[in-house]
C-alpha cells in the first residue's frame, strides 16, 4: 500500500544557456546557411539573366537580321536578285523618278496548311483579287513552297494575319515605284515583279542598278519634261492627233532634258498599257521628217562650196523624174536665192542643191551627222533609220526635202544641235554629265557654215513658215516640216506628220527643241491647215516661253544693233536686193 499525499509536479527542465563552444558552433552553422542561400540566389539570378539575354539576342536576330519563315526549302529563280537593293533613278536635280517600296509577299508551306479548302475560301474573302480555285490547288499541292500573292499592301497583310491560318508566311520584298507616274514612262521604263528591268533605262542599266552604291542620275529635268508633255497633250487634243513626240536637248553637251512620247502609260501598272502607248515615238519611231531636212541640205550645199547665200536656183517649174513630179507647196514660180529656198521651203530648190552636191556627198554628210545609223542612246528601244538602197538620183532629190529617208526624233535633235552649235556633233545621252566630263564631240561642219545656218533659221521664224514659233526675248530659230505619212507601204494623202525643230537663243544656241504631231487635223483656228507651221510651231513657242526661265536663259532685246547684225541675211536674187533683215 502506498502512501498517498498531495500531488507534487516535477520541476521543469532547465533551459541551458547558449554560450561557450556550443554557441559558437550554432552561430557558424547559421552563417554558413546564409552564405549558401546567397550563393544560390546569385546563381539563380545569373541563370535568369543569361536566359533573358539569349532570348533577347534571338529576338534581335530574328527581327533585324533574319526573315522569318523564309522559303529555304526551295530556291526561287530570282531569289538572289530579290534580296538585292535596286538603286534609285533620279533626274538631273535629284528628283526621284524610280525607287523601292518595302512590301510583304504571301507564301505557304502546303504541308503545314490544315484544311486547304477552308483556307482558300478564307483567303479569297480577305484578298478578293485571288482566284479561290487556284489558291485551293496551290495549297493542296505536294510542293514545299508556293507563292500566293506578291507585294501586298499593309492593309492586305493585316487582313491575312487576322485569319490565323497555319502554314502561311510573309516574305519581305522590294517593289519598284515610280512617283511621277506617266511623266517619263518611256524614258525611265519599268521592271517586272522580280525587279528585273524590262524597258527604258531600267532595262538598259539593269545590272548597274543592282550593284550601284548610289542613284543613277539622268540628264532629264522633270520641270522641262512636265512642260513639254503638257504642251504636247494640249496639241494632241486640239488637233485630234493619234500621237506626238518631243525632245529638248542641250545643244552643247548632247544631254536630253526632256523626251516625251504620246500616248504614254503608267509604269506602276505596265500590264494595263496598250501596245501603242508603250511605243516610244521619240526614240524608236522612224519618220520621214519633211522640210526640216532642208536644214541639212542647205548646210551641206554651203559646206561643200557648191553655193553661197547669194546664189540660187530656178524654181519656176516642177521637176519631172520618170513618173515622179517634184513641186513646191506654195510655188513662187521664179528664180530663188538660197535664203528664199529656205524660208519659202522650196522642194524644187532643195532638190537642185542636193543634185549639185551629188548622192555620194549627200550620203557622207548625213552619215557624219548621225542620220544613217541608230542614235547611241541609253535605251534598248532605239529605232534604226530607213535608208534607201540603192541610193539613186531620185533618192538624192527627195531626201533633200525629207522624203525617202526615215529617222527618229532623237536623231534629228542631235543633228540639229551639230548644225547650230558651231559644227560639233555630240552623241545624244540620257545620263547627266558632270562639268567637264562629257565627250569632246566631233567636228562635222565648219563654224562658218554653222553661223550661216543660224541666220537662216532665225530668218525662217521672222519671215518664213516658222513665224508661230517666235517667243519675244528668246531669239528662236527653226524650221517647219510636213510629210505625208506612209500607211502600209504607200503614202496616204491627207494623213500627215507635222513637225517643227528649233534652237534658242539662236545667236548662241543652248537648247534644241523637236516637236512632232502624228496625224493632226486642221480646225477653225488653223483655217483647216495641219502643217508644221500651224500645229507644231505653236507648241514649240509655248514650251520655250515656259521652260527658258527655268533653265537659266534670260530674255534679251532682239532689236539691239549687235543682235540685228548677228542675224542679218541679205537676200539678193539675180543681184537685185529684195529684202534684208
Amino acid at each position: 500500500m502506498t502512501r498517498s499525499g498531495p500531488h507534487r509536479s516535477r520541476p521543469p527542465h532547465p533551459i541551458p544557456e547558449i554560450g561557450g563552444a556550443a554557441g559558437l558552433r550554432l552561430d557558424g552553422l547559421a552563417k554558413q546557411a546564409l552564405e549558401t542561400g546567397r550563393n544560390r540566389l546569385v546563381f539563380a539570378g545569373a541563370l535568369f539573366a543569361l536566359t533573358f539575354l539569349v532570348v533577347g539576342l534571338r529576338l534581335i536576330d530574328v527581327a533585324l537580321f533574319k526573315e522569318g519563315h523564309e522559303p529555304t526549302l526551295v530556291r526561287a529563280p530570282a531569289a538572289e536578285s530579290l534580296r538585292m537593293e535596286r538603286a534609285d533613278i533620279v533626274d538631273r536635280n535629284g528628283v526621284v523618278l524610280a525607287t523601292n517600296l518595302v512590301t510583304a509577299s504571301l507564301y505557304a508551306h502546303p504541308g503545314k496548311v490544315l484544311g486547304a479548302e477552308e483556307a482558300a475560301a478564307a483567303l479569297a474573302r480577305a484578298l478578293p483579287e485571288l482566284n479561290q480555285a487556284e489558291v485551293r490547288a496551290r495549297l493542296g499541292s505536294a510542293r514545299a513552297f508556293v507563292w500566293l500573292k506578291r507585294n501586298l499592301t499593309p492593309r492586305q497583310q493585316y487582313a491575312v494575319n487576322r485569319l490565323g491560318i497555319p502554314g502561311l508566311y510573309f516574305r519581305r520584298e522590294e517593289k519598284r515605284f515610280y512617283p511621277h507616274g506617266r511623266l517619263a514612262s518611256h524614258l525611265v521604263g519599268f521592271t517586272d515583279i522580280d525587279n528585273v528591268g524590262l524597258a527604258g533605262v531600267e532595262r538598259y542599266f539593269d545590272d548597274a542598278l543592282r550593284g550601284a552604291s548610289g542613284p543613277l542620275r539622268l540628264s532629264l529635268d522633270v520641270r522641262v519634261q512636265h512642260i513639254l508633255r503638257e504642251e504636247l497633250m494640249r496639241a494632241v487634243g486640239e488637233f485630234q492627233a493619234v500621237g506626238a513626240a518631243g525632245i529638248v536637248m542641250n545643244a552643247r553637251t548632247g544631254e536630253m532634258l526632256a523626251m516625251v512620247s504620246l500616248p504614254d502609260f503608267d509604269p506602276n501598272r505596265p500590264a494595263l498599257a496598250r501596245d501603242d502607248a508603250r511605243f516610244n515615238r521619240a526614240a524608236l519611231g522612224v519618220y520621214e521628217m519633211g522640210s526640216t531636212f532642208k536644214i541639212f541640205t542647205t548646210a551641206m550645199a554651203l559646206e561643200s562650196g557648191v553655193v553661197t547665200l547669194n546664189d540660187g536656183y530656178d524654181a519656176t517649174d516642177p521637176i519631172r523624174v520618170a513618173r515622179f513630179v517634184i513641186r513646191d507647196f506654195k510655188p513662187q514660180r521664179r528664180w530663188l536665192s538660197v535664203p528664199e529656198i529656205f524660208f519659202y521651203s522650196s522642194n524644187i530648190g532643195a532638190a537642185k542643191m542636193a543634185l549639185a552636191v551629188g548622192g555620194a556627198g549627200q550620203r557622207a554628210f548625213l552619215d557624219r551627222l548621225g542620220l544613217l545609223r541608230a542614235a547611241p542612246l541609253e535605251l534598248t528601244e532605239v529605232g534604226v533609220p530607213m535608208v534607201p538602197s540603192p541610193w539613186r538620183e531620185i533618192s538624192t532629190m527627195t531626201i533633200a526635202y525629207g522624203h525617202g529617208l526615215a529617222v527618229t526624233p532623237a536623231q534629228m535633235a542631235a543633228a540639229i544641235a551639230a548644225v547650230v552649235n558651231g559644227g560639233i556633233a555630240y552623241p545624244p545621252t540620257l545620263v547627266r554629265h558632270h562639268d567637264g566630263d562629257g565627250p569632246a564631240g566631233e567636228r562635222v561642219l565648219s563654224a562658218r557654215t554653222s553661223e550661216q545656218m543660224r541666220r537662216l533659221l532665225r530668218l525662217n521664224v521672222v519671215k518664213g513658215t516658222g513665224r508661230k514659233a517666235a517667243v519675244p526675248g528668246y531669239l528662236v530659230g527653226g524650221k517647219t516640216g510636213t510629210a505625208e505619212k506612209i500607211v502600209g507601204r504607200r503614202y496616204r494623202r491627207g494623213v500627215r506628220l507635222s513637225s517643227f525643230v528649233a534652237a534658242f537663243p539662236i545667236n548662241e544656241p543652248r537648247y534644241v527643241v523637236v516637236v512632232l504631231l502624228d496625224e493632226p487635223k486642221g480646225n477653225e483656228s488653223t483655217h483647216g491647215y495641219a502643217t508644221g507651221g500651224w500645229v507644231a510651231a505653236p507648241v514649240v513657242a509655248r514650251a520655250i516661253a515656259r521652260m527658258a526661265p527655268l533653265v537659266g536663259v534670260e530674255p534679251i532685246n532682239e532689236d539691239t544693233p549687235e543682235i540685228r547684225e548677228a542675224m542679218l541675211v541679205n537676200i539678193k536674187p539675180r543681184g537685185r536686193e529684195l529684202a534684208s533683215f
